[in-house]
Formats: C-alpha cells, structure tokens, sequence
C-alpha cells in the first residue's frame, strides 16, 4: 500500500509538472462590465463590434487576428475587407458565431447586453470596454493589447498618445479658453454637452464649450442661441457628405456680428478624428488645438 502511494504521489508530481505551464498560461481579465473573462491563450480569431475598437486592433498591428467588423469599419482600408457581422446597434449573432472567434471585442454604450449574453452562452468570451474621455481611449489600447498578449507594444503606443495630449495641455494651460460651438449635425443643428469625448476634446484642446451645461448630451440649438451667444470659433462636424460641410459653414458666415465670423474663424473638421474613440482621436485633438490656438507654434504635422 506504501508503495502504491509512493508511486501514485510521483505520478502526480511527474504529471503535474507537465501540466502547469499549460495551467498557467490561462489569463484572467476584468471588462468594464466587471465581467471576468478567461482565456487560455492570446486570442487568434477576433470579431470587433465597433468601428473604434478595429482601429484600435489594427493600431497595434493585430489586423492579421481579425475575423469580422461592424459596418463603417472602413479605417484602415483594409479592415474593409474583413466579413461584415452587422452595425454597433443591429448584430448577426449567426454570422459571428459562424466566424468562431475566440475573442469578442465590444462597448458598453454601443453593443446591446442582450447580444453580449447570447455571446457569453455561445462560450465565446466577450471583452467590454467603456471609454468616457480621451485619456480613457488611451487606457483602452492598453487595455486591448494586454488581453491580446501585446502588453509591452500597447503600453509605448499609449505613452506616445499620453505624450501627444500632455503637450497640448502643457502648450494651452496659460492660454485664454475662447468660446467654442461645435456643430456635428446640419439639420436639425446639434452640439454636445459636457458628457461627450467631442466636449473632452474642446476643454483639451484649450476651448470653452458653449453647451457644456445643457441637460442633453446631443442637444439641438437654434441658430438663435448660436447668435445670443457669441461663440469665438464655430467647428462644424457631421456624418453628412454631399457638400453639406460647406453649406453649413456658408450658412454662419452671413452672420457677420458674432466674432467666429468677424474673425474668420469658422471651420470644418473632419468628423473621423473626432467621433470615434480609437488612436485618431488623438489626431483629432491636435487638428482641434491648431484651430482654437492658431497663435502656438504648435510643429504639429497637418
């Protein structure tokens, strides 16, 4: 009986051995849901339920690992070319099931929970993120790549991106804070409260937000309270194509009263940069730095 135990005590230690770097090599991750999400080993397949979070995928040179993308997920260009599961808000579980990942990537915001849970009953882990300012999107890329098995790639990307928005605040923190109206759609016209990364944007970029106060995060405002206002810079964003950009920017430069036109400081700014919480905000936030701060010499590529 001795014996019988001795040996069975050095077969387990023998096989015990063996098996404890597979069993380590598990890793454990807390979503923004407070989910835990286990996975054996760094993901292969991936799905991306968000134009943002295939940014963020490609950004760190994991583009070969995705399987499937949201409609609009259009940058780079070739994540166009990825099997389409759906947009954000209307998803084929069907078709991502089909895809067999072994990472699903979603928001919190744009994803609905009931899709998470068909997901998480399908056994396929499923990460959420929730980013609600630009140094959030920034701890997301870390975020992103530590689940994906590139920590240390991830982490000098987002202390480059961190390095890029200190010296915008570092540059305006003496500055006067002009008052700015961002217009992200033509009609009706809306704009952004503070709950926005559109309103983190302006604040860090050295600008005051008219509507920061209002109740609604996307309220829409009549031109009449544009006017009563007197923003000092105007910035028109929208999804809208067909000319309307410029349309709209005729449209306030008849107001020749207020100072955004006295002063010719009416202005475009492409909706890509400043929409979607991925690396490109941080391009946004510098394109937005140049045209509430002309007067820094800021070296910032155009």
């Amino acid at each position: 009986m001795k014996e019988y135990f001795k040996n069975f005590m050095l077969l387990a230690l023998f096989t015990g051995l063996f098996l404890w770097p597979a069993v380590c090599s598990c890793s454990t991750h807390s979503d923004s849901l407070g989910r835990k999400i286990v996975l054996k080993e760094p993901p292969s397949r991936i799905v991306s339920l968000a134009p943002s979070l295939t940014e963020i995928l490609y950004y760190l040179g994991l583009g070969d690992r995705v399987v499937g993308v949201t409609q609009f997920s259009y940058y780079p260009p070739e994540a166009a070319s990825k099997p389409q599961i759906g947009s954000y808000d209307d998803l084929n579980v069907e078709k991502i099931i089909s895809l067999d990942p072994d990472l699903i990537l979603g928001t919190k915001d744009g994803n609905k929970p009931q899709v998470i849970e068909l997901l998480d009953h399908a056994g396929i882990p499923a990460y959420i993120v929730n980013p609600r300012n630009i140094r959030e999107v920034i701890t997301t890329v870390t975020d992103v790549g530590r689940i994906c098995g590139v920590t240390e790639k991830a982490e000098k990307a987002a202390a480059e991106l961190n390095r890029r928005v200190d010296r915008i605040q570092d540059n305006v923190k003496s500055l006067d804070t002009p008052l700015v109206f961002l217009q992200i759609n033509v009609q009706p016209i809306m704009t952004v409260n503070r709950n926005t990364f559109h309103h983190d944007l302006i604040h860090l970029a050295g600008g005051k937000n008219i509507a920061a106060d209002n109740s609604l995060t996307y309220p829409r405002i009549s031109i009449e309270e544009v006017l009563r206002v007197k923003p000092e810079i105007i910035l028109i964003s929208s999804m809208e194509r067909r000319g309307m950009f410029e349309q709209a920017r005729q449209g306030w430069l008849q107001w020749n009263f207020i100072p955004a036109v006295i002063n010719h400081r009416v202005h475009l700014i492409d909706s890509d940069l400043i929409d979607r919480p991925s690396p490109r905000i941080i391009d946004g936030l510098e394109k937005m730095a140049r045209l509430i701060h002309p007067e820094v010499n800021w070296e910032i590529p155009e």
